[in-house]
């Protein structure tokens, strides 16, 4: 069983929390971990990348000079390769760096990337954040009393916060979504993982949406 420490909204330490072992089970699948984010990193790629080439590049078509008597190497084109402004030869163009892995995969390596923070101490949980409007002086606070000074910090929410979103997004090394939308990536990115108790009781769910609807029907 692993505990992680807890804190109110206000940053007041309270009694640690068992975390659900429906997510914690204390394994980390290096294997995945690196798949996932080796594909995370190759989507994050534009791909726009281009050169041209000697049918692209301005410039005459006709040879430079006469094939022979003129006592230099024959040349046919001041557009080849190896002309300075000539054409590049197997240089980059625009292509998609797209990698998929499949969703039981992607799932894995999130609950393999929260239950490394979670060994190392990493991860905390905090009461619901409810803020009436954007206090980012409040949300710094918070940080800094649960250990997320100076840290690069992830804070993870139950559901749109869309004031917690505003209030963090003027802090340096701070991100703001959604337990739902985090990635193995983004958790592994931060030092400290803020998660509200909330979040973590729905992440802790393993049946799929149309399972539970029927069994709430």
């Amino acid at each position: 069983m692993i505990e992680a420490p807890h804190y109110s909204a206000a940053g007041a330490s309270k009694k640690a929390v068992a975390l659900p072992e429906a997510l914690f089970d204390g394994t980390v699948n290096h294997d995945v971990l690196h798949r996932a984010v080796i594909t995370f990193l190759s989507n994050q790629r534009q791909g726009t990348s281009d050169t041209k080439t000697r049918s692209e590049v301005s410039g005459g078509n006709q040879k430079p000079w006469r094939q022979k008597g003129t006592g230099r190497a024959r040349q046919g084109s001041t557009r080849a390769p190896h002309w300075r402004h000539g054409g590049i030869a197997h240089g980059p163009h625009p292509r998609s760096y797209r990698l998929a892995i499949p969703k039981k995969m992607r799932q894995l390596a999130k609950k393999s990337a929260l239950n490394a923070r979670a060994r190392e101490g990493a991860l905390v949980l905090v009461d619901a954040l409810e803020y009436e409007k954007p206090k980012t002086k409040d949300l710094a606070a918070l940080l800094g009393k649960v250990g997320g000074k100076e840290k690069k910090v992830l804070v993870l929410t139950a559901n749109d916060a869309h004031n917690v979103y505003l209030s963090g997004r003027n802090i340096p090394d701070v991100r703001v979504m959604r337990f739902a939308d985090a990635t193995a990536y983004e958790i592994l990115w931060a030092q400290t993982v803020v998660v509200e108790i909330g979040a973590l009781e729905e992440g802790s769910s393993t049946k799929p949406a149309k399972e539970k609807e029927a069994n709430d029907a």
